[in-house]
């Protein structure tokens, strides 16, 4: 059967950013080109081009589309201490089985600290998820499964902080870091200090 434009245009840009996420975990994303990605990916660099007009545009793509979705279930979830806590669980349980486009995530995020052209992606990418954090706080102040004492935007600094540097040293070691009794302890350590 015969494939759509959009079929293969999709097709084109998954196979672009799955290809761009290797290299990035590979070598870094200062190795990061577009002729590179293209190979890779077995397209033209104009493909990569005509796709994402240039490298900073193909690396903010990247950025948004590894970070989407990456704990699943939650959609359907209403704002609060469970869909908190399923958020932690479930992010420490992606780690367990993290895959090309969460490593791509962690690096490009480690180095957005350095690298200007990255710093902003990553800042707004953070924001949104502490915002995330600070609507299920907020929420769970309100329905009284919260502590009312609770200061939203620190417990989601906390969190964000927690989970991403428990994230980068699972990438750095992964043998040293084991994630399902993370997903306890770690689960279990913010049930008892936001409970009240």
């Amino acid at each position: 059967m015969r494939r759509t434009q959009q079929e293969r245009r999709d097709q084109a840009e998954a196979a672009l950013l799955t290809a761009a996420a290797e290299l990035v975990v590979e070598q870094g994303v200062r190795s990061l080109t577009l002729a590179r990605v293209g190979e890779r990916a077995g397209y033209s660099r104009g493909i990569v081009t005509h796709h994402f007009g240039g490298k900073q545009a193909l690396v903010e793509r990247l950025a948004r589309a590894t970070q989407t979705g990456f704990v699943p279930g939650l959609e359907d979830r209403p704002p609060g201490l469970d869909r908190l806590l399923r958020l932690i669980d479930g992010y420490l349980g992606e780690l367990g089985r993290i895959g090309v486009f969460n490593q791509a995530f962690l690096l490009l995020w480690a180095e957005s600290a350095t690298q200007p052209e990255l710093a902003p992606i990553f800042r707004e990418r953070d924001a949104a998820f502490r915002a995330d954090l600070r609507e299920d706080v907020e929420a769970g102040i309100a329905d009284g499964s919260i502590e009312a004492s609770a200061a939203p935007g620190e417990v989601a600094t906390a969190v964000v902080g927690q989970l991403r540097g428990i994230a980068l040293q699972r990438l750095l070691d992964p043998g040293s870091v084991d994630t399902e009794a993370l997903r306890r302890s770690v689960t279990g350590q913010w049930r008892r200090a936001l409970t009240p």
